[in-house]
This record gives C-alpha cells, structure tokens and sequence, in this order.
C-alpha cells in the first residue's frame, strides 16, 4: 500500500472515530443548565491529529466531522457555533504546537477549548446581537479548561500508548 493510501486510510478511520465519539456524546444529557458546556469527547481525535498529522489533513478531518455531525444531529444552525470555534481552535493548537511538546500535549488541548468556546461565543454574539450571552462566557471558559484538559490527556494516553505499540 503506498504512503498516500495509507496515510487517507488513517485519516478516515480518525475521522470516523471521532464521528463515532460525537453522536455517542449526543446521547448524554447536558448536567448543566448553560448551552455550549459539552465535552468534546471527538476533540480526542482532533488533539491527536494535531500532533501527527500537517494542518491540512487536519483541517480535512475536522471539516468532515463538522458536516457530518450536523447531518447526524439534525442541527444545521449548531455548524455555525461549532465551525468557529472548531477552526479557531485549530488554528490555536496548530500554532502552539511549535512550543508545546507532545509529552505536554493536554496543555494545548486546553488552550484549544478555550479558543473553541471564544470562537463559539463570538459567533452567538455576531448571530444573535445579544451583548448578555457575554454572561456565558466564564462558565463556558471554566468548563473549557476542565474538559480540555481531559481530551487533553486522554489524547495523550492514547499517544503514549501508541508509541509503544509501534516499538
């Protein structure tokens, strides 16, 4: 199998995973009375990717699970919400992983779930033109540091883990 192939057979089973993560996440009801507080279990994927993959191939793979998770859930208004913050994200995670290693992995997870819930609150504010969503915002960045952190470090987990499989 060439490189080529193998490196796209990846890349959709990546993306199909976190595809998978996403409507399972569905299924769980949200504790939290504020809208836009979810783990991002798929980030997993996206963290992992970030670290093993060029920015375009990631780019691919988050853009695929975005359409297809707005198909899969029905709702197409949330692809606006969750596109900026994804692709802020990205941007952000893309960017710190020049000084962030992959041994501290789950600390650019963070700072990329902070960037998500910036890029999805400015997206709420520019849709909505509701200054008081602004109330959100310190909810949704404390829930961003926790569950980044977690993606974060089951990301790494999985690339340790990895790793040694591969020995």
């Amino acid at each position: 199998m060439s490189a080529r192939v193998r490196k796209l057979t990846e890349l959709g089973v990546l993306t199909a995973v976190a595809l998978i993560i996403f409507v399972i996440e569905l299924q769980i009801p949200n504790p939290f009375p504020i809208p836009g507080i979810k783990l991002g279990l798929a980030n997993i994927i996206t963290v992992y990717a970030v670290y093993h993959y060029r920015a375009v191939e990631v780019a691919a793979l988050v853009t695929v699970r975005l359409l297809l998770g707005a198909v899969f859930s029905g709702n197409f208004m949330a692809l606006i919400y969750s596109a900026a913050g994804a692709y802020l994200c990205l941007i952000g995670m893309l960017v710190l992983r020049r000084w962030i290693d992959e041994k501290h992995l789950w600390m650019a997870s963070v700072f990329g779930a902070l960037l998500h819930n910036t890029g999805q609150m400015a997206a709420a504010l520019i849709m909505l033109r509701t200054p008081q969503l602004l109330l959100y915002y310190p909810f949704l960045l404390l829930s961003g540091c926790l569950s980044g952190a977690f993606t974060g470090l089951c990301a790494q987990l999985i690339t340790s883990r990895l790793k040694k499989k591969h020995r």
